[in-house]
């Protein structure tokens, strides 16, 4: 049977949704973060070496990275599942695209805010944290946040033209792209400005299959 090896409150999240769009009999491991850093506890590097999630494990296999484990599940459990667009269509080439950009272009910068928001916090010498203070204010005015609206005008645009991202259905592509969405929605970045995309996270969290997975998964709450 499937196992998906589940932190909190992290991108293995989506897996779990995933598999209740696919109607899959799955176990979910659960991992809590460290309280004193927020990091993933040491056990899961028992199951692969970085020690992050999601991970999954199925028939002596152990898949990792989010792109990596969709592209696993829906290759191997759901042709018939609407999930994934024909084959030489602009649908698929649309639903290729986002599932890689979903992390290689889009949480990179929502990270970089993650960072330097938590920086003059870090401790440090008290005549240090000006200085700190100063560089990561500029830092996020100059570079993070522009790269931030870039990326988030951008898929607005793309939803403006179309309903999910690939195209009129919805695929395993916007189950990707959603966590760095609701990254966006849990730092104030979505609303009136981009109401595209505070509509596409509230129509993915009314889906019975997200209210199921979330059950399975336990509290799932983003802080950035």
């Amino acid at each position: 049977m499937i196992t998906v090896h589940h932190l909190e409150n992290s991108r293995s999240q989506r897996i779990l949704w995933l598999l209740e769009e696919l109607g899959l009999q799955y176990r979910v491991k659960r991992y809590e973060r460290d309280p004193a850093t927020g990091l993933a506890p040491k056990s899961l590097h028992k199951v692969h070496p970085l020690g992050k999630s999601p991970v999954v494990t199925d028939e002596g296999q152990v898949i990792a990275e989010s792109g990596a484990v969709i592209e696993y599940l829906v290759g191997r459990y759901g042709a018939d599942s609407g999930l994934l667009p024909a084959p030489d269509t602009p649908e698929r080439l649309r639903y290729t695209y986002w599932l890689h950009y979903a992390e290689g272009s889009a949480m990179p910068p929502l990270l970089l805010a993650l960072v330097f928001r938590k920086m003059p916090a870090a401790p440090m010498p008290f005549f240090v944290r000006p200085v700190v203070k100063g560089i990561a204010a500029k830092v996020q005015s100059t570079f993070i946040r522009p790269q931030l609206d870039l990326h988030l005008d951008y898929m607005e645009g793309e939803l403006q033209q179309r309903d999910w991202f690939a195209g009129d259905d919805f695929t395993a592509a916007d189950i990707q792209i959603s966590f760095p969405l609701e990254a966006a929605g849990a730092a104030g970045l979505l609303g009136r400005a981009r109401p595209r995309l505070a509509d596409f996270v509230q129509r993915i969290g009314a889906r019975p299959a997200y209210q199921r997975a979330l059950k399975k998964g336990g509290p799932y709450t983003l802080a950035f």
